[in-house]
């Protein structure tokens, strides 16, 4: 029994290691063109991997790999984003800033529902979008993305809300520090703003530290804060879509009660809150997560249809706007009656 699960492990690595290798040279090209060129690595990612959907068509021996490259990994990565979340960070902010951008981000959600209502997008397409814009741009969509049902067009919708959110984190990271200056705020309150409404991590420290440095540690705390958001949020669409069988109606699985990556994410939430995770290994699962998360959507890229994904039509690009502008408007509009 030993030996043909050693030799069945065998053949399911010797199968998906093209893939996997592929999707990992797309995720290094990426990053090298983000250092050297100032690109978006992610964005990157998956402009390269788009280019490269032939390698994930039936048949080739790249297409099982990619597969797992982008439902495994990806959960691995969104798993170890806990590592980097503890309860003494958030009760640094103070209630008043953590509750704006816990309401920030439920309403935005309820907002992108409401609003996908209005134009005729279905309901998994607005949690996919609503909750990558709230939260934390393409990581959470990929996390969103691994609970909902199945169908057609998912790859499609995954890739078009990364490409979409990581544009939009892109223009925010020039322009809403230019904002935070018309708006007259104090370097904490710009640090607020900047990590409240900019959807990756990594431009929101660019925009916070072109301020200065108490704006850009004040951005990066709140935006972490918005990531500690992730499981819990996975969690109660997970348990929604359970409960009313929605994902049966649409003719997909059942989603788990809770998602092995986001027990992951909470346990290690919680050793790290317990002072049980030594800083430097925190550091390396931030590091291990963010290439993960680059392998990954360096595999959804090779697996998305460029041609399709245009299919999406100008109608999701507002709503994705939309819902944009709309945290944006909550966030200035709290920090403006908060002080």
């Amino acid at each position: 029994m030993m030996t043909l699960t050693l030799g069945a492990a065998r053949r399911t690595i010797a199968e998906a290691f093209p893939g996997v290798a592929v999707s990992a040279l797309v995720a290094a090209t990426a990053q090298f063109l983000s250092e050297h060129y100032g690109a978006p690595a992610m964005l990157m990612a998956l402009l390269l991997g788009l280019a490269l959907n032939f390698l994930s068509e039936e048949g080739t021996r790249t297409a099982p790999g990619v597969a797992f490259t982008a439902r495994t990994v990806l959960r691995l990565g969104v798993a170890l984003l806990g590592a980097r979340i503890s309860v003494e960070m958030l009760a640094g902010l103070g209630p008043a800033a953590i509750g704006l951008v816990v309401a920030g981000v439920v309403l935005t959600i309820g907002f992108g529902l409401a609003a996908a209502r209005l134009v005729g997008r279905d309901w998994s397409f607005a949690l996919l979008t609503g909750g990558s814009v709230a939260i934390c741009g393409a990581s959470a969509a990929m996390a969103i993305a691994a609970v909902l049902p199945r169908h057609a067009r998912s790859e499609r919708d995954l890739a078009f809300t990364v490409l979409s959110v990581t544009v939009l984190s892109t223009v925010a990271m020039v322009l809403y520090p230019m904002l935070s200056g018309l708006f007259g705020f104090t370097p904490r309150d710009s640090g607020v703003f900047l990590g409240g409404t900019i959807h990756d991590v990594a431009q929101v420290v660019g925009a916070g530290f072109s301020i200065g440095p108490e704006t850009g540690e004040t951005a990066t705390l709140v935006k972490l804060i918005r990531v500690s958001m992730l499981a819990p949020v996975v969690l109660c669409f997970s348990l929604v879509i359970r409960a009313r069988g929605l994902a049966e109606r649409e003719g997909g699985k059942r989603p788990p009660l809770l998602p092995g990556f986001v027990l992951g994410f909470l346990v290690l939430a919680a050793l790290n809150s317990a002072g049980l995770v030594p800083p430097v290994l925190a550091d390396w699962a931030g590091v291990l997560s963010r290439w993960a998360l680059l392998i990954a959507i360096a595999a959804v890229g090779i697996k998305t249809s460029l041609a399709r994904m245009l299919d999406v039509g100008g109608v999701a690009i507002g709503l994705i706007v939309a819902e944009t502008i709309f945290l944006g408007v909550f966030v200035v509009a709290g920090l403006h009656f908060l002080s």
